[in-house]
C-alpha cells in the first residue's frame, strides 16, 4: 500500500531545488560587470599565447585577451570562478604547448601569488568593446 504523503513530499524538495536554480541565473547576470561588447567574428578554442599583449579581468566570469594587433578575445567562462574578480589576476600551465585553450584551467592569484582557486575557460570570442577608441 502507498502512503498518499509521498508525493507531496517529493513536490516539496523538488521546489528549493528550482528556486536555487533560478537564482544562480539571476545573479550571474548581476554580477557581470564586464563592458558591452559586439562580437566581430566566429568563436575559437584556442588562442596564441606569444600574441597575447593583456588581459583584463572583468568579474568572476569575464576575462578580455588583448593579443597583439589589437584583436580582443572575451572568454565567458562557463561556470562562476570565485574569487577571479576581486584578485583581478590568475596563471596557467602550457603543458607543453604554446597556446591556451578553452579546455584549459586556469588558477586564480592572491596578491602574493598563492592559488586560491582553479577555473576552467570558456571560447574564445574576438569582439569590439562598445564606446571603445
Amino acid at each position: 500500500m502507498t502512503s498518499p504523503i509521498r508525493p507531496f513530499i517529493v513536490i516539496l524538495a523538488a521546489l528549493p531545488l528550482a528556486a536555487c536554480m533560478q537564482d544562480s541565473s539571476t545573479t550571474r547576470e548581476a554580477d557581470i560587470r564586464a563592458p558591452q561588447a559586439r562580437v566581430v567574428g566566429e568563436p575559437v578554442n584556442c588562442v596564441a599565447v606569444n600574441r597575447i599583449d593583456s588581459t583584463d579581468v572583468h568579474d568572476d566570469y569575464t576575462i578580455d585577451f588583448e593579443m597583439l594587433g589589437d584583436t580582443v578575445y572575451r572568454n565567458t567562462l562557463p561556470n562562476r570562478c570565485a574569487g577571479l574578480g576581486f584578485e583581478e589576476r590568475f596563471g596557467y600551465d602550457l603543458r607543453g604547448t604554446t597556446q591556451l585553450c578553452s579546455n584549459d584551467i586556469i588558477r586564480v592569484l592572491d596578491s602574493d601569488g598563492r592559488q586560491v582557486g582553479t577555473c576552467g575557460l570558456g571560447q574564445f570570442v574576438p569582439v569590439e568593446i562598445v564606446g571603445a577608441r
